[in-house]
């Protein structure tokens, strides 16, 4: 992986486990776009409730010539005891739609030959 990753964790302590799914999901983002210049993840807990168990917010920040891509992924109030793994899976799937997207107005603006 050649993508500078920057990975945070607020909230809670970083564990080998969820280390490596979020640098294998970052390495896998460069598949969808090879020109990210930086990658930045910050998983936290933002407050914990007896009854609703650890929820878990995840912003992602990738850094694309001429803009920066930011996934923020809360859970819905609803869900109670959310898996980390389900979190990050969710939020780097939106980081992909959105690298997806912007790697496809990029093709299309060079391709109407506006630079």
């Amino acid at each position: 992986m050649n993508l500078p990753l920057q990975v945070t964790y607020r909230g809670m302590t970083a564990s080998d486990g969820v280390d490596k799914l979020i640098r294998d999901r970052a390495a896998k983002l460069e598949q969808y776009f090879d020109r990210i210049t930086s990658c930045r993840v910050l998983l936290e807990v933002p407050h914990r409730h007896q009854s609703k168990g650890r929820l878990f917010n995840l912003r992602i920040d990738i850094g694309v010539p001429g803009t920066e891509i930011v996934v923020n992924r809360t859970p819905p109030s609803h869900n109670e005891n959310e898996d980390v793994q389900v979190a990050i899976r969710e939020g780097f799937d939106i980081a992909k739609r959105e690298l997806l997207e912007y790697a496809g107005r990029l093709r299309e603006h060079r391709r109407s030959g506006v630079e």
